[in-house]
């Protein structure tokens, strides 16, 4: 059966942006007769209250999202991540790493933006002995060795996609080095082990999709459909953020119903060929993943009309 879901992380109020997407995964499983699960992806509990937890839950209520299981809670599930963290490390894969974010600025790594570079494997060249020493003055992060070789996958609307891990991302980290697991390990372990076979989510996480794969393939997991949308613009072509509150659900439920913003995504997104109100139940009749736009898109003017 195909099976779905949608992963928020409750670090601030739900936007439309997150709302798109959650909608476009539900459509997609329940036009087919599918599956669609809620995971709540708060493993970094000091950003992720529960009371946002709990306010994101009752946002895709008041939509009329429905869910066929309680909702997962990564903040519970640290042992599920650790077992799984283990069996790469018997596999020879995880090393401990103990470079500083200063350290990583001032490497001539190749620089994939802001805060992200190609890891040079500095510590994977690291002696037990010389490993032993640096644990008794910092805890480590733990990094996952990646291979030499190009990693290929199609994605549902962006077509042929490839990576060369160890070129284009280099070795990542799975725990933090405060001890929180990183997104890619929990992300993978949760979608294997609800079975989750579609995964529609935001094109900004498409670069990360190889290293999900190929951690999936060590851990002897299948590997789901992968969707990725385009990013919802506001009018102004300003991509939706939780930061920017004038367009979450806190100020929009005041002034728009449930239907009025759904018929707002739906027109928006290529689902409707007019803007009007529309539910869950009527979207889902006539959905097709054909009629979805592939370029980033942008709401109406009359949602920051006041």
């Amino acid at each position: 059966m195909l099976t779905g879901r949608f992963a928020p992380t409750p670090s601030g109020r739900l936007h439309l942006g997150n709302v798109l997407c959650a909608m476009l995964a539900y459509l997609s499983v329940r036009h087919e007769g599918g599956r669609f699960l809620l995971r709540i992806e708060d493993l970094d509990i000091p950003r992720c209250p529960r009371a946002l937890s709990l306010q994101a839950i009752e946002d895709l209520q008041w939509f009329g999202f429905t869910w066929d299981e309680e909702p997962l809670w990564q903040s519970e599930r640290t042992q599920v991540y650790q077992q799984h963290l283990d069996n790469l490390a018997k596999q020879g894969l995880i090393y401990p790493c103990f470079c500083t974010r200063a350290q990583l600025h001032a490497s001539v790594a190749p620089n994939l933006g802001d805060t992200q570079f190609v890891y040079q494997r500095t510590c994977a060249k690291l002696t037990a002995d010389e490993a032993a020493r640096l644990a008794e003055k910092r805890a480590p992060a733990m990094r996952v060795r990646v291979p030499d070789e190009v990693l290929s996958f199609r994605d549902g609307l962006y077509g042929a996609q490839c990576e060369n891990l160890a070129r284009d991302c280099g070795d990542f980290i799975l725990r933090r080095s405060d001890g929180l697991f990183g997104y890619q390990l929990a992300v993978v372990v949760d979608d294997a082990l609800s079975g989750v076979t579609q995964v529609v989510r935001g094109r900004d996480i498409l670069s990360a999709t190889p290293r999900q794969i190929y951690l999936l393939r060590q851990l002897g997991y299948p590997v789901p459909e992968y969707i990725h949308i385009p990013l919802l613009m506001d009018a102004d072509g300003r991509r939706l953020a939780k930061r920017d509150r004038d367009l979450d659900l806190t100020a929009l439920s005041r002034r728009f119903t449930a239907p009025q913003l759904l018929g707002k995504l739906a027109f928006s997104a290529g689902l409707l060929p007019e803007e009007r109100p529309a539910t869950l139940e009527e979207l889902i009749r006539d959905f097709d993943w054909a009629k979805v736009h592939r370029d980033d898109m942008r709401l109406t003017r009359s949602l920051t009309q006041q």
